[in-house]
């Protein structure tokens, strides 16, 4: 039976609200462990009759970010990549932690993928998002966007769309994923009068991944390439920072999307959301975004054959 090590993520926000919604909404077949504050996740394992693997008690304040919210998010991290390293669990689902959390708790990571590369990476990773409209992968990630721009490189463009044309292939079953780039800049650039950026970087980028066998085009303006995706025109997009894949795939639909870190040890997901620390603790919160990583991540652990991990 597939394990997956689920993680309330930041006790402080609607993660463990939301974990046992979802778990409890997920039919039987599928082991869990949940992973969190002893005083939270025991009678949570209770209630919902599963296994639990606890850490430190949190005694925070709901509702707030802080430097206790922030280690317990940590704690519980960390003992859920430990399960999978250990080979107690097969996956890993992580509810929402707060980066600014991390940061009072002292950390100089800003988000699980950070944090998941340095721990389980197998070489390049990225971050995708999997929706049943759209499919998207960030070339960068958590950080400013004029540092995003400098940090746009062909080789990590290539890196990235290697990764996403892996994953589609292996585990979604699309024979030969065909990719498309999205532009940096107004038209992509308009032949260099609104920026150089695409003919410099992307236009490369493009070449270089079709010579290592992976099928991407581009780059195209980025204000029609995701209406193009939608209905069908492709399989995924290749996007270059965090807001111009995450507008349009939460725009298209919030809950629906999961988010899937790609190149690591064992599949890991989680749901498009953050902590929402303005309704914790209300009894409030969806847990549709929970359920849909708890899902995806056993679909990917039933579809993870050796080659899961093969960069193209």
């Amino acid at each position: 039976m597939t394990v997956l090590a689920v993680t309330i993520g930041d006790p402080a926000g609607i993660g463990p609200e939301v974990t046992e919604k979802a778990i409890a909404s997920l039919p039987p077949g599928v082991g869990i462990v949940i992973v969190g504050p002893e005083n939270i996740v025991s009678p949570m394992a209770t209630r919902l009759r599963k296994r639990a693997h606890v850490t430190p008690a949190f005694e925070g304040v709901v509702g707030k970010a802080s430097a206790a919210s922030g280690r317990s998010a940590l704690d519980t991290l960390a003992a859920g990549i430990a399960l999978c390293k250990s080979g107690q669990a097969d996956a890993l689902v992580t509810a929402p932690i707060s980066k600014h959390a991390l940061a009072l708790a002292g950390s100089a990571d800003r988000g699980h993928t950070e944090i998941l590369t340095r721990e389980m990476g197998t070489g390049p990773t990225a971050m995708a998002f999997f929706s049943p409209q759209l499919r998207t992968v960030l070339a960068t990630v958590h950080v400013p966007l004029a540092q995003a721009i400098r940090q746009l490189t062909s080789a990590r463009i290539v890196e990235v769309a290697r990764l996403f044309s892996a994953s589609l292939r292996v585990q979604l079953g699309i024979v030969r994923p065909n990719l498309a780039l999205a532009a940096l800049n107004p038209h992509a650039g308009e032949d260099g009068l609104l920026g150089d950026d695409e003919q410099r970087i992307l236009a490369p980028a493009v070449v270089d991944a079709q010579a290592v066998g992976v099928r991407l085009s581009g780059p195209y303006p980025a204000d029609t390439l995701f209406r193009r995706a939608v209905d069908g025109e492709f399989d995924g997009v290749v996007a270059l920072y965090h807001d111009q894949a995450l507008i349009p795939v939460k725009l298209l639909g919030f809950g629906d999307a999961v988010n899937v870190t790609l190149g690591l040890t064992h599949p890991r997901t989680s749901p498009d959301h953050g902590t929402a620390y303005d309704i914790a603790g209300q009894d409030t919160a969806r847990p549709t975004g929970m359920l849909s990583a708890l899902r995806l991540a056993a679909e990917l652990c039933a579809k993870r054959p050796s080659t899961a991990r093969d960069p193209a």
